[in-house]
C-alpha cells in the first residue's frame, strides 16, 4: 500500500489536495500534529477535499507516535536529498511503502533526515525555485510509484461517461 505521510502541514490548501490524491490513489494518508491550521472537515471541504469521506486517513500527536504506529519502508522527499525519487524501486505491490514530505515552510526536521540519509530524495529542479508546491510533490511521487505497480486498482477509463465518450458526438 502506498502511504502519504505529512509532517505537520500548514497550508489546508495543500492539505485538501494531497487529500483528493489520496482518494484518486487508494492511498492511506498519515497526518503528523501539530497542523499550521484548524483542522476540521469544514475547511478542509473549503479547501479542496470535496472527497474526505472517502480518505482513508489517521492523525498522531507528533513524528515519534506516527514511527511507533508503522512499519514498513520510509522514503524521505526533501530538497536535501541527494538521490531522486525515480531511483526508487516501488515495484514491490506487497511492500508498505511510505512517502514522507515536511511541513511547507521548513520541511523535514534535519535530525530526522540525517538518522535517514539512505532514504533521502529529492525532485530535481533548476536553481530557479527553491521547491515545488507539496501538493504537486506528493502526486508526482504517489503516481511514479502506482505506475512502477501497474497502476493497482484504479480505473483506466472514465466512469462517469464510459470508455466511448469520445467516439462519439
Amino acid at each position: 500500500m502506498i502511504n502519504i505521510v505529512l509532517y505537520e502541514p500548514e497550508i489546508p490548501e495543500n492539505t485538501g489536495n494531497i487529500m483528493r490524491t489520496c482518494a484518486a490513489t487508494n492511498s492511506k494518508l498519515h497526518l503528523i500534529e501539530p497542523f499550521g491550521f484548524i483542522f476540521d472537515e469544514n475547511r478542509i471541504k473549503r479547501s479542496g477535499a470535496n472527497y474526505i469521506d472517502k480518505v482513508n486517513y489517521e492523525i498522531y500527536l507528533d513524528y515519534n507516535d506516527f514511527f511507533n504506529k508503522n512499519t514498513g519502508k520510509l522514503y524521505y522527499l526533501t530538497r536535501y536529498g541527494t538521490k531522486t525519487y525515480s531511483d526508487i524501486d516501488f515495484s514491490n505491490k506487497d511492500e508498505d511503502i511510505y512517502l514522507i514530505f515536511g511541513k511547507e515552510s521548513t520541511g523535514i526536521p534535519k535530525n530526522i533526515l540525517h538518522d535517514n540519509l539512505e532514504n533521502c530524495y529529492r525532485i530535481p529542479t533548476s536553481d530557479n525555485v527553491r521547491a515545488l508546491n507539496l501538493s504537486n510533490c506528493v502526486a508526482l511521487v504517489t503516481y511514479e510509484a502506482l505506475r512502477q505497480q501497474g497502476f493497482p486498482n484504479l480505473l483506466f477509463s472514465d466512469p462517469f461517461k464510459g470508455e466511448d465518450y469520445l467516439k462519439t458526438e
